[in-house]
């Protein structure tokens, strides 16, 4: 598909709707809006335009639709798969300025909010008013929950509360050709008509820009402790999973590191608030939270009891807020400590949670086939696992020929475990090319075909999930 380059007139009509100060077409805002946190990629757009209301939104996506320019909506820009790059050109959607708590609604348990405000402040915000937010993505501190919701989002705290998708109730949406529309409705239950909103949920801004959200809260648990647990397996940790969870307790969070994933986080950080001897192949962090102290004194106990048919080395528990601050921050750490230390791929794989041992497994023997170097780390607790391959010494000929084979052949194990590619990070460019793989062409058909419906002329985030 070709699309148009913004020329001088389109530049013009872009300044009429958001003002001079708004349209960028060189300088720092063009290189930070070239890149977002995937690998070392790189696309220029011709413009950069930061809109300020939905109006805004409207006429911009109305006047490129007609004019066939391509859009490429962008939050923060904290993806791991692509999806805020203009690999088209054309014009970036800052949305930026959409930083705005609109209305907390404590008698219906919901905030509206625009996709600007940062995770982080909105969990804070609402926990003001012993409220709960509860999708935590590692990069909570500086993601959008514009972007949360493109990804559908998840984290740590998916293991019990789900992910974005579970407190996603209505969203105001711009559609390619300017109409603007609600969703949805501001209830918790809703059986009319199809489900508009959890459509666009984890659509990646391929079939519109969402301009306000509404959300549902829980109420804010008082307590939580963690466990930090080390394994002389790596593979007894992923079996431990289940085993806590058959037993019938539900952590607030249950993550998996490899030992190197946490030494690399300890390195980068300058923190070793954490030995690892040499035994020591792998951690759990468990974090179970409630009302009653003493009942989680109790869980943690059923769990350290449960934990004892495995290997294990000292158990640390942190029971007060530096120790849990500490130990958190190194977990939330590995992504960007791997991403420093070489150049690497990050996948997204997912399975049933009782298949996360056989996906470690799978990880580490196709790596010994092809000859690269995994860190595996992920939230265990719903059978999501990160696997960075890392460059290391392999040579470009590899890395770029055979990996990608190699990486197709673990995608196949995960579909034939009953998993999938992506579990919170999306498809977006780096993951397009394995799509194949999860959806048979009678279902890629109709994915092409919604997409078609919301977007015929294809401006709309062009060369994201698929072609």
């Amino acid at each position: 598909m070709r699309f148009k380059k913004p020329d001088e007139e389109d530049i013009a009509y872009f300044k009429s709707v958001v003002g001079d100060a708004y349209v960028f077409r060189d300088g720092d805002v063009l290189n930070v809006a070239c890149s977002d946190e995937t690998e070392d990629l790189v696309f220029i757009p011709e413009v950069v335009i930061r809109p300020c209301s939905t109006d805004d939104v409207s006429k911009i996506l109305s006047y490129c639709n007609n004019e066939q320019i391509a859009i490429t909506p962008r939050g923060a820009g904290t993806g791991l798969s692509g999806g805020a790059l203009a690999v088209h050109g054309g014009v970036v959607l800052d949305m930026k300025k959409f930083d705005k708590i609109i209305k907390l609604d404590k008698e219906n348990f919901q905030v509206t909010v625009q996709p600007g405000v940062i995770t982080q402040v909105l969990q804070e915000y609402v926990s003001k008013e012993g409220l709960f937010y509860p999708p935590d993505p590692a990069s909570k501190g500086s993601c959008f929950i514009g972007g949360n919701i493109a990804e559908n989002s998840g984290g740590p705290k998916a293991a019990k509360y789900g992910v974005v998708k579970d407190y996603v109730l209505n969203l105001e949406m711009v559609l390619p050709d300017g109409k603007v529309i609600w969703t949805g409705a501001n209830v918790l239950k809703n059986a009319t008509g199809y489900n508009l909103t959890q459509l666009v949920v984890g659509s990646e801004g391929t079939l519109g820009v969402v301009t306000k959200i509404v959300l549902k809260l829980i109420p804010a648990v008082q307590y939580d402790l963690s466990i930090l647990i080390p394994f002389h397996s790596a593979e007894d940790a992923c079996k431990a999973v289940n085993t806590i969870m058959l037993a019938g307790i539900v952590p607030s969070a249950l993550e998996f590191m490899e030992r190197d994933a946490l030494d690399i986080a300890q390195k980068y950080t300058s923190e070793t608030t954490i030995a690892i001897p040499d035994d020591v192949k792998a951690h759990l962090l468990v974090e179970v939270d409630g009302n009653d102290m003493d009942a989680l004194y109790a869980e943690v106990e059923k769990i350290t009891a449960l934990l004892e048919q495995y290997e294990t080395g000292e158990i640390l528990l942190a029971d007060n807020k530096a120790q849990k601050d500490a130990i958190w921050a190194l977990r939330r750490k590995v992504g960007e400590a791997v991403k420093s230390n070489s150049i690497y791929k990050e996948e997204d794989t997912v399975v049933p949670r009782a298949k996360l041992p056989q996906l470690l497994m799978c990880v580490k023997r196709v790596g010994g086939e092809y000859g690269f170097k995994s860190v595996c780390y992920g939230h265990a607790g719903d059978g999501n696992l990160h696997v960075n391959i890392i460059k290391g010494d392999m040579d470009d000929d590899k890395w770029n020929n055979e990996l990608p084979v190699a990486i197709t052949k673990i995608f196949k194990e995960v579909v034939a475990m009953g998993g999938t590619i992506s579990g919170e990070h999306g498809i977006g460019l780096v993951q397009k090319g394995y799509m194949h793989l999860a959806f048979d062409e009678t279902q890629l058909g109709l994915m092409k075909g919604i997409k078609n419906l919301f977007d015929p002329n294809g401006i709309m985030n062009p060369g994201k999930i698929f072609d």
